[in-house]
């Protein structure tokens, strides 16, 4: 169990690699790493996915609208990935159908199934269906619709938990021997002609020397502040380094809009998207915003009047019920780290990675940009460039291995499709433990996959669960999550490593923090958390 340095000075840790930054990127390259046989250490200043991570759309896409940005490169990688990651992780991801009316004042119908058989085709498909046109008088996605849109198009994509990917990524890379640091800054990163020595400083200032061959530098919007003010050259000096734009992308939560399953893609005529996806079983996500911004904290990043009210209206441009602010449930703001390619239109920035090795003395590799559908396979060249610059090059093994939790063959035997396997995985655990609450069972099914069975430990009566501090949510469930997935606080649980947050009342949030900060010096056995 990996745990945060005590408030004292600890010796030198020795390690291969010093990743900078506990984000999807960071815990991809960490996963990967790990799992080559590189002694691996990772630091995050916040809790895991606490920023960018886990304000995403939280789709596993191509990207339909790069296609008009002629991204064809970054939109076949990502296509390529979806139905991977889908087989990973299949209790946090799956299929999702997109339905897009057609506003003939935005695009021709012909120019929008050009764009969808390219999306069809760029890459193979064994698991997501291909797109079609559709009736919206008829068909159920036009219910909810103004009556002027009668036609339609249908595509698919996935869905995917985004903070619960990171702590699924974190996980595996502790099971295969890194060690995971949250609540941990790196101070100073020192880089000499043999390696690099950090000074990593925890919450409660505890201080702890490391010493890796390499460093990885993951640190997302403050990737750029990071070779700036933290990363020295032999000399001292400051490394040189890109710049990034921040742009903000911003989204509302609002009572469900509609009864099906189905997600909508809407053209807005300033030439972007948004989406409205069903979310949490009794709501639906609408977004997202593209504001950069200019020298703001991306810590700070928080909604703006004018981004709800803009959403709002785009998606009552659609919906026979308008959408006004009072609707608004609860919102998220994430910041996109994105290299400047000198476009004028936030929207039309890359999405695409690049990975930039510095082998000047000890190796450093910094991520810039990405998106969480392409996350492993950043991963993986990110570890083949890393083993390329310690001269160990070692073969990459995370395209078709489960995510941890993903592997439900002890349950349900060999997988077939991933969303036809979640529901037997289901019915095989309420088979096993049919005392479950069924829309418990859910529930962790939905979180912890195969890992249920160290959520639910021996427990044989909703009893043992312990007490419900929350409404379905139980001390065991809290015990887990403090000894095993790095939960600190009730945000930690509440808004990343579930959305319970969001069906809880204030009072009953108050107790679950109450709650964690009672336990805080048990879990200190295990895990410290500051």
């Amino acid at each position: 169990m990996s745990a945060i340095p005590p408030s004292t000075s600890a010796a030198i840790t020795d390690c291969d690699v010093l990743i900078v930054g506990g984000g999807i990127n960071g815990c991809g390259i960490a996963r990967d790493l790990a799992g080559r046989g590189f002694r691996v250490l990772l630091c995050e200043k916040d809790d895991l996915a606490a920023h960018t991570s886990s304000s995403s759309t939280k789709l596993i896409h191509g990207g339909l609208r790069y296609l008009e940005y002629y991204e064809f490169s970054l939109v076949r990688k990502a296509l390529q990935e979806r139905e991977v990651l889908l087989k990973s992780a299949p209790h946090i991801m799956w299929p999702l159908r997109f339905v897009m009316p057609h506003d003939p004042s935005m695009r021709p119908a012909w120019m929008v199934r050009i764009g969808l058989f390219m999306y069809d085709h760029l890459a193979k498909r064994e698991v997501l269906p291909g797109s079609r046109a559709i009736d919206l008088r008829s068909h159920a996605a036009g219910e909810p619709l103004k009556p002027q849109f009668e036609r339609g198009f249908v595509y698919s994509d996935g869905w995917v938990d985004d903070a619960r990917l990171v702590v699924l990524n974190a996980l595996d890379a502790r099971a295969k021997g890194a060690e995971v640091l949250t609540r941990t800054r790196c101070v100073s990163a020192q880089r000499d002609a043999g390696g690099w020595t950090a000074l990593l400083e925890s919450a409660d200032g505890g201080q702890r020397t490391v010493r890796a061959r390499a460093v990885v530098n993951a640190a997302g919007p403050w990737a750029e502040s990071f070779l700036r003010g933290v990363a020295h050259a032999a000399k001292g000096e400051a490394l040189a380094t890109r710049h990034l734009r921040l742009v903000k992308g911003s989204h509302i939560v609002v009572p469900r809009l509609f009864k099906h399953d189905h997600a909508y893609i809407f053209q807005n005529p300033d030439k972007r998207i948004i989406f409205a996806i069903p979310y949490q079983d009794d709501f639906t996500l609408i977004g997202t915003t593209d504001i950069e911004l200019k020298g703001d904290d991306p810590g700070a990043a928080r909604i703006g009047q004018d981004e709800i009210d803009y959403l709002c209206t785009q998606a009552s441009r659609y919906f026979e019920k308008p959408v006004i602010p009072a609707d608004v449930a609860w919102t998220y703001s994430g910041v996109r780290p994105l290299l400047d390619d000198d476009s004028g239109d936030p929207s039309a920035v890359t999405r695409d990675y690049m990975l930039e090795s510095n082998t000047a003395a000890a190796p450093l590799l910094s991520v810039w940009g990405g998106k969480i559908t392409t996350f492993r396979k950043l991963a993986e060249d990110a570890a083949d460039e890393v083993g390329r610059m310690l001269g160990e090059a070692r073969p990459a093994w995370t395209e078709g291995a489960f995510l941890a939790g993903g592997d439900l063959s002890d349950w349900i035997g060999a997988a077939a499709r991933p969303d036809d396997d979640f529901e037997r995985f289901v019915a095989a655990v309420r088979s096993k433990h049919p005392w479950l609450d069924a829309a418990l069972a859910r529930r962790l099914t939905r979180a912890y996959g195969a890992r249920i069975s160290k959520v639910i430990g021996d427990a044989r009566s909703m009893a043992e669960l312990g007490a419900p501090v929350a409404p379905g949510l139980h001390e065991r469930e809290l015990r887990y999550l403090q000894d095993e997935e790095w939960a600190c606080s009730a945000d930690d649980v509440l808004w990343r490593r579930s959305k319970l947050g969001l069906h809880f009342t204030p009072e009953q949030r108050e107790r679950v923090g109450a709650w964690m900060q009672a336990n805080a010096s048990r879990q200190q056995e295990a895990i410290s958390c500051n």
